[in-house]
């Protein structure tokens, strides 16, 4: 399969979707939770509290699963993200972010519980989509 087209139908995905399901293990306890995403390439973002229990889990095990797409999506095409996670309070990350998105949670940017998730992907699986056969991963160094 061409890495064009598999792209092609991800960044189509990215850019339509942008509620999915974060999951981290904490503990060896998996937790799944609907999530905000932005997306600047192939790279995500969303917003969160430093005091939030993924916070906590990401600082001891970064690697994340995220799912997104599906129900935007005309054919229920959908997104399985690996990836490894930066917990980041970089302003221009956060100022980018807050013009977005919709300024729920948090009343300011300045906030200073607010820090912002940096998700980068290990892999893609595009699942689903009927203009590809389908599984089709795409794996990253």
């Amino acid at each position: 399969m061409n890495n064009d087209k598999i792209l092609s139908t991800i960044n189509n995905i990215l850019n339509q979707s942008k509620i999915g399901v974060l999951s981290t293990a904490h503990h060896n306890v998996p937790r799944s939770r609907y999530m905000v995403f932005y997306n600047d390439g192939l790279t995500l973002f969303t917003k969160t509290s430093v005091n939030s229990i993924k916070v906590k889990a990401f600082k001891d095990n970064p690697r994340t699963h995220v799912l997104l797409g599906y129900d935007e999506m005309n054919n229920r095409s959908f997104l399985e993200i690996d990836g490894f996670v930066e917990i980041t309070k970089d302003q221009a990350t956060i100022d980018w972010l807050w013009e977005q998105q919709d300024k729920t949670f948090f009343d300011s940017k300045e906030d200073a519980d607010l820090c912002v998730l940096k998700i980068t992907p290990k892999s893609i699986k595009v699942m689903n989509d009927d203009n590809i056969d389908t599984p089709q991963t795409i794996t990253f160094e």
